[in-house]
């Protein structure tokens, strides 16, 4: 994407110029079966191209993530899961994992539910060579999270796909789908980018679930699999 910043936008970036250019990478999976994850993975990259001139320092910055979103939380899935990411953030810097992790915690929270979307991940904005980190590091970093989605994913994938279900489970998956389309339309900073900047509508909204149902004022079963997700649904968690 490419053109000129609204007014709103530029405030909220906090920059001057007007000029953007914008390219990324988003891949979000619904998958049929409950007991495998939705998964959402973003690798992205912005600059202002009037910025860019002698003695000026440009105005660009990566951003990005990956996390997930289980139908059913399984610790031992979640725990590989996290544990993947943080080998990723580790061969670049030590504090990203855990600075990263906090800041996936924060930002796909759901606040009119009191719960996150999922079991986090990391999730990052704005990084630049001013952390410490050239800026063939930062888009070394970018690369390598980016293509660290499909051995994540497969793994989860084919640790779950063969399992039987139930039609109360498939119940459950459009319940939960339907919290994820709650923070898409809602809270997401990408949909709001893009439907601020005119971009393609089936390419913004490309994230939402087939199908999803609403279940009014929904308790879980006390001791079900459903509730200890649901208790799971909170930030601060230690998966690794």
């Amino acid at each position: 994407m490419h053109g000129q910043l609204p007014e709103s936008l530029k405030k909220a970036l906090k920059v001057e110029q007007d000029d953007f250019f914008a390219t990324g990478i988003s891949i979000v999976i619904h998958p049929n079966h409950p007991l495998v994850p939705i998964i959402h993975m973003n690798i992205r990259y912005f600059e202002m191209p009037s910025s860019f001139g002698v003695g000026k320092e440009p105005v660009r910055w990566f951003g990005g993530g990956i996390d997930l979103t289980p139908h059913y939380i399984f610790d031992d899935d979640a725990r590989y899961f996290h544990t993947y990411l943080k080998s990723v953030c580790d061969k670049y810097n030590p504090d990203f994992y855990n600075r990263f992790k906090l800041w996936a915690d924060d930002y796909f929270f759901i606040k009119h539910r009191n719960e996150t979307r999922g079991i986090g991940g990391i999730f990052y904005d704005r990084l630049t060579q001013n952390d410490n980190m050239s800026w063939q590091q930062i888009f070394e970093f970018s690369k390598e999270l980016g293509r660290s989605f499909i051995p994540i994913y497969t793994e989860l994938v084919n640790r779950n796909r063969s399992k039987q279900f139930t039609e109360q489970q498939q119940l459950w998956q459009y319940q939960r789908r339907s919290r994820y389309t709650e923070f898409n339309l809602v809270y997401d900073a990408g949909t709001k980018f893009g439907l601020e900047t005119n971009g393609r509508i089936e390419s913004i909204l490309m994230s939402l679930p087939p199908t999803a149902k609403w279940v009014y004022n929904y308790q879980p079963e006390v001791g079900s699999e459903e509730e200890k997700t649901l208790s799971l649904l909170k930030k601060g968690i230690n998966w690794v």
